[in-house]
C-alpha cells in the first residue's frame, strides 16, 4: 500500500511540516471558510437575523463546554481522526441552513448549531496542535499565516461565489443557489481531513521528529488537562481569548443592517482580503523583525494596540451616528447598495476591522506557541483557547439576539481588546528566546534504529540551535 508519507517530489515532501500545515489550512478553507463568508454575508444570508443569533449563541455555548475537553480528544484519537470528525459538523450546519431558506425549519438549525459547537472545538483543537507543533520555533508565526491565509481564501471563496450569483440581485437575503455551492465546497473538506499525516510520520527540515509518544491515557489526560487551568499564562490570556471572536456578532449584525444582499457579498470579500493582510503582517512582525523572540512578539502586540485604537475608535465614531431604530443614516435609506455614495466609507471600516482582526488571532497563537513545543501541551492549550473564545461568541451573540444597542456591543468589544492586550504582553515578556534548551530531541535516525522500542517522551524537540 501507498504511504503518503514517503511521497516526495523535488524538494516537496508530503511528511513536512509546511505541507501539514497548509494541507490543514485548505481543510479549513473548504469547511470552516465557507461559514465565514456565510457570516460575512450577515446573518448566516438569513432574513432572520435573530434565528441565527439564536443559532450562533447555542453553537458557541456548545464549544464553550466541549473546546475544553477537546484538546484531551485530539490527544487520545489523533489529529487526523478528531479533524474529520471537526469538518463534519459544518457541511451539517449549512445543510440547516438551506433547510430554513427552502422550507422554514427553525428548530433544525439550532440542533445543527449545538453539534457544529461539539465538532467544532474538534476540529480547532486538532488544527491548533499541528499549526503550532509541528513547525520549527523560527517558523512558527509564518506557519499561522499560510494556515490564516489558506483558511480565509476559503471565506474569499465563498463570498466571491455568492458574490456571482447574487451581483444582479437587489433581494435582502441571497438565493438558494448559494448554499448548494458551498455545500459541494464543504464536502470536500471531510475527504480532505483524512490526508493529513499523524504526528509521528512528520519530519522537520532539521530531521527532527515532533513526537513518537503513545497517546496517554484518559486518568493521564485529565490530570493535564487540570494543570492548564493552573498555569498562570493562561488565566492571563482569559481576556484575549474571551476577546477574540467577541465582535464577530457585532460585525455581523452591522454588515446585515447596513447593506443589501450583493453589498453583503461584496463586504464579505474585503474581509476575507483584510484577514489575510493582517495574517501576513504578523507573520512578518513575529519571525522576520532582526530581533530576539521576546522582543518581535512585543513589537507586534504593542503595534495591534495602537491599529485596535485607532480602527475601532474610528467605528465607535461613525456608530455614534444611528441605532437599531434608525432607517436613515447620513442621509440615505437602508439597506444600502455598493451604488450609494455614502457606503464606501463603512465599507472600508469593516474591511479593517479584519486586518487587525487576524493580527490579533496571530499573535494569540503566536503566544501559546512560544510557551511550549509539546503537541500535546499546545492541543489542550488549542482547546481551552477556543472554549473561552467560544463562550465569548455565545455572550455577544446572545446579546445581538436581544437587540443589544449596537453602541453597547461595539465598546465592549473594543474595550475587551484593550484590556486583553497588556496582559498578553506580560506573558509575551516571560517567554523564552527558545525552548529547545529545557524539550527534549528525538531525530529521524534515532526512531529507525529503535524499531521494537518505541520512545516514550512527552516533549520531542529539537535541542540544538536552528540552520
Amino acid at each position: 500500500m501507498f504511504n503518503l508519507a514517503n511521497l516526495k517530489v523535488a524538494r516537496f515532501r508530503y511528511n513536512s511540516p509546511w505541507t501539514q500545515v497548509c494541507l490543514v489550512g485548505f481543510v479549513a478553507c473548504c469547511s470552516v471558510g465557507m461559514k465565514s463568508a456565510l457570516n460575512g454575508l450577515g446573518g448566516g444570508g438569513l432574513g432572520d437575523v435573530q434565528l441565527s443569533d439564536i443559532a450562533n449563541s447555542v453553537l458557541y455555548g456548545c464549544f464553550f463546554i466541549s473546546g475544553f475537553f477537546s484538546g484531551s480528544v485530539n490527544n487520545i484519537l489523533g489529529p487526523r481522526l478528531t479533524m474529520s470528525l471537526g469538518a463534519t459538523g459544518y457541511a451539517l450546519y449549512l445543510g440547516a441552513l438551506w433547510n430554513f431558506h427552502v422550507n422554514g425549519t427553525r428548530w433544525f438549525l439550532i440542533l445543527a448549531g449545538a453539534i457544529l459547537g461539539i465538532t467544532a472545538a474538534l476540529f480547532w483543537a486538532a488544527q491548533g496542535c499541528i499549526m503550532m507543533s509541528y513547525p520549527l520555533e523560527k517558523d512558527k508565526g509564518r506557519s499561522f499565516t499560510a494556515f490564516w491565509v489558506i483558511f480565509q481564501f476559503g471565506a474569499l471563496l465563498g463570498a466571491l461565489i455568492a458574490l456571482r450569483i447574487e451581483i444582479h440581485s437587489t433581494l435582502p437575503t441571497i438565493s438558494a443557489k448559494v448554499y448548494i455551492a458551498f455545500m459541494i465546497v464543504m464536502l470536500t473538506s471531510i475527504a480532505t481531513s483524512w490526508l493529513v499525516l499523524p504526528p509521528h510520520l512528520v519530519v522537520r527540515g532539521d530531521n527532527t521528529v515532533v513526537e513518537v509518544q503513545k497517546s496517554l491515557s484518559p486518568k493521564q489526560e485529565w490530570r493535564e488537562f487540570v494543570q492548564v487551568f493552573r498555569d498562570w499564562r493562561m488565566v492571563a490570556l482569559f481576556p484575549m481569548f474571551l476577546a477574540s471572536n467577541y465582535f464577530y456578532a457585532y460585525q455581523g449584525a452591522l454588515t446585515a443592517f447596513l447593506f443589501n444582499g450583493r453589498t453583503r457579498a461584496l463586504v464579505a470579500v474585503l474581509t476575507g482580503l483584510g484577514s489575510m493582510i493582517g495574517s501576513l503582517a504578523i507573520g512578518y512582525l513575529t519571525d522576520s523583525l532582526p530581533y530576539p523572540r521576546r522582543t518581535r512578539a512585543l513589537i507586534a502586540c504593542v503595534l495591534v494596540f495602537i491599529l485596535t485604537c485607532g480602527i475601532w475608535g474610528s467605528g465607535l465614531g461613525f456608530q455614534l451616528k444611528f441605532d437599531r431604530n434608525t432607517t436613515t443614516i447620513l442621509g440615505h435609506q437602508t439597506p444600502w447598495d455598493w451604488t450609494t455614495s455614502v457606503s464606501i466609507g463603512p465599507i472600508l471600516l469593516i474591511f479593517t476591522y479584519y486586518i487587525v482582526d487576524a493580527l490579533f488571532q496571530g499573535l494569540a497563537y503566536y503566544t501559546m506557541s512560544s510557551m511550549t513545543n509539546d503537541p500535546f501541551k499546545l492541543a489542550r492549550m488549542a482547546g481551552y483557547y477556543k472554549g473561552i473564545q467560544s463562550a465569548g461568541s455565545a455572550i455577544s451573540f446572545g446579546m445581538d439576539a436581544v437587540k443589544t444597542p449596537f453602541l453597547g456591543e461595539i465598546l465592549i468589544s473594543s474595550l475587551l481588546i484593550l484590556v486583553s492586550l497588556p496582559l498578553a504582553a506580560l506573558v509575551l515578556f516571560r517567554i523564552r528566546d527558545t525552548n529547545y534548551e529545557i524539550e527534549n530531541t528525538l531525530y529521524i535516525g534515532d526512531v529507525k534504529s529503535q524499531d521494537d522500542n518505541p520512545v516514550q517522551q512527552a516533549h520531542i524537540e529539537q535541542k540544538t540551535s536552528e540552520p
